[in-house]
């Protein structure tokens, strides 16, 4: 029996919970996987695991060698990189995940400079606004906007993203520019956002001298993602608050015009996010640094919209409901 490998298996088999998702991690055989397991029970004389045709569940031995394992498993991953980025760039694959909007107008166009400098490293990246589950997916690194839910993940803070809000043209023509937050319960409609995992939606944020207001606003259309939500804003379907960089090539454009602008809006945090209890390996270090050097420098994301747009302003009057 090739002990390592077993217990790397038995490892990624808790982290997964399941051994068809486990064998698909580590991209091997779900017999072989089977049989590391098998042969690491008989090794220890005990059981590590109960199996169900659902899932699967450690046993009170097999939590205890569990916390011992990934501590082993990380001091030795941590010594062979040690020893590796002396003598080597750093090279392997990345498993990431970002929301859409950061993969597509940030990190992804600037990804060829990061392959120039780190030819060897190989990123597979999901893009999507839902919550990740970063051990059972095995995902190296997140990087998320908002708050943070999971007080056991580890997390570098690398950017506050400013907010606007904002309207399309065409909703101004025909409904007029707010004056006050209150309205967008009253005769204003909004584009609202909810949240992926939770379906929780998230209210709009106003704040001016102190005062602070949380508006959820009338609405017909909501959406779960962000490219979705903005272009919602620009079919004329409502006032939307979102991050800057989404709306700065509307902006410019004329499509997308700032209102309320004399109330603001907390920043976004954006984080990126680890597992708990995971080696961090040298590509992933280097990522890490790597992109927070990206938000850090980007024009993009610190984007703050200079237009006004009060109702006398942008010279629109309400035309009815």
């Amino acid at each position: 029996m090739d002990q390592l490998a077993a217990m790397r298996a038995f490892v990624r088999v808790v982290e997964a919970g399941t051994f068809t998702r486990a064998a698909d991690l580590l991209e091997v055989p779900k017999a072989t996987l089977t049989k590391h397991i098998q042969g690491l029970e008989a090794h220890l004389r005990t059981k590590l695991l109960n199996r169900t045709t659902r899932r699967v569940t450690v046993t009170a031995d097999g939590a205890a060698y569990y916390e011992r394992a990934i501590v082993l498993l990380n001091d030795l991953d941590e010594l062979d990189g040690s020893l590796r980025t002396s003598q080597a760039a750093p090279r392997g694959r990345l498993r990431v995940d970002i929301s859409a909007s950061l993969a597509m107008l940030l990190l992804i166009p600037a990804l060829p400079r990061f392959f120039e400098r780190y030819p060897d490293i190989q990123v597979d990246l999901g893009v999507t606004d839902r919550s990740v589950d970063l051990v059972g997916e095995n995902v190296d690194c997140v990087v998320r906007g908002g708050d943070l839910v999971d007080p056991s993940l580890i997390a570098r803070r690398i950017a506050d993203i400013p907010m606007t809000t904002c309207a399309a043209r065409s909703y101004l023509d025909r409904y007029g520019a707010p004056t006050h937050p209150r309205q967008l319960d009253e005769s204003h409609k909004v584009v609202r956002y909810f949240n992926a995992r939770t379906g929780r939606f998230l209210a709009l944020e106003f704040i001016r001298d102190g005062e602070t207001l949380e508006v959820a606003g009338k609405y017909v259309f909501a959406a779960n993602e962000g490219n979705a939500y903005v272009t919602a804003g620009l079919a004329g379907l409502g006032i939307l608050q979102a991050p800057a960089f989404m709306l700065r090539r509307h902006i410019e454009e004329g499509s997308m015009v700032p209102v309320l602008t004399e109330w603001t809006t907390d920043a976004l945090p954006i984080f990126i996010v680890f597992p708990p209890n995971r080696h961090i390996s040298a590509r992933l270090r280097v990522f890490v640094e790597w992109v927070a050097e990206l938000f850090a420098k980007s024009e993009l994301i610190h984007f703050q919209p200079a237009v006004a747009a009060s109702a006398r302003e942008t010279r629109l009057e309400r035309q009815g409901p």
